[in-house]
């Protein structure tokens, strides 16, 4: 089986964790493959020197499945550098929350047991595009001009979780109008506005007192940052829907980020957001399900008085 191995900079208390991890692949008789990032981190550590097969630098890649091993940041900057390939990713936690991640440090080894058994299901989730539209009139699929020009669509205009509108480099608010298949919907006066998938319903959304989704769920939530109007709620739309966004603002900018990655835009920019026409796959244990994932990870349902 061939192994991707996306990873960030560690901690040297991690050390530990990472020789388990590529111990368990050499049992396993895995051909190890790492992100560039990640190798990076590797050749600078001193005394732990895996063997691997390869460095994953330009896409795409000739892989069976990836590991993510970090937190829910590296998990979807994996997401990112995956875009359309179809290689299921695993997530492994080595960071604090882990909301993505299937397993712990504790699990590795029975984690990649069930991996190479073929024990597992493959849940495809909904990733979100987003277009620009300049004071031209022409739609452009990137706003990152560092990607490759021959690139017919940079994956980095992609996004697992969510996009988000921000107010940049002043206290004002922003305006956000806000069109849903071209009608009409308000005009956010706010800090900003998350645009997010199911799976992002329990990150940005959701601390913004968005709603939670079930994964599985074919819809879009548009959660306000610090609205000024306290009338203004989340709702929840259809994934079929198209969201256009115009952004009036006092400084003729403002931020737009999507799965953390930002850019500063100026206000003749409109955005386009809309479902993915690809989805991102995440491996999953059979021993685990999304509702115990919400108990373990977000105490949902937690009263301190039962002992």
């Amino acid at each position: 089986m061939k192994i991707g191995i996306f990873g960030c900079g560690y901690r040297p208390d991690k050390l530990p964790l990472l020789q388990r991890l590529f111990e368990k692949l050499n049992r396993l008789e895995a051909e190890i493959f790492v992100s560039k990032d990640f190798y990076a981190f590797l050749t600078t550590t001193p005394h732990f020197c895996p063997p691997i097969s390869g460095v994953l630098t330009v896409a795409p890649f000739d892989l069976d499945v990836a590991l993510s091993v970090g937190g829910d940041g590296t998990f979807l900057r994996a997401a990112e550098q995956i875009g359309r390939q179809d290689i299921p990713i695993l997530g492994i936690n080595t960071g604090r929350l882990g909301f993505l991640a299937e397993a712990g440090p504790e699990q590795i080894e029975e984690t990649l047991d069930e991996l190479f058994r073929g024990d597992y299901r493959i849940e495809r989730r909904m990733m979100l595009r987003l277009q620009t539209r300049g004071a031209d009139g022409l739609t452009r699929s990137e706003i990152y001009p560092e990607k490759p020009s021959d690139s017919e669509e940079p994956s980095s205009n992609y996004a697992l979780n969510e996009v988000v509108l921000l107010k940049r480099e002043t206290s004002s608010m922003i305006t956000i109008h806000t069109y849903l298949n071209k009608e009409y919907l308000t005009s956010y006066q706010a800090d900003g506005l998350v645009i997010a998938s199911p799976t992002g319903s329990t990150a940005y959304s959701m601390s913004v007192n968005g709603p939670i989704l079930l994964p599985g769920s074919d819809n879009i939530v548009l959660s306000p940052v610090a609205p000024h109007s306290l009338n203004v709620r989340p709702l929840v739309i259809p994934a079929s829907y198209e969201i256009i966004l115009k952004t009036e603002s006092r400084n003729d900018s403002y931020l737009v980020a999507l799965d953390g990655r930002s850019r500063s835009l100026s206000t003749d920019v409109e955005l386009s957001v809309c479902k993915a026409d690809f989805s991102t796959q995440m491996i999953h244990r059979n021993n685990r399900n999304f509702y115990q994932t919400l108990r373990d990870k977000l105490m949902w349902g937690a009263d301190i008085r039962v002992k």
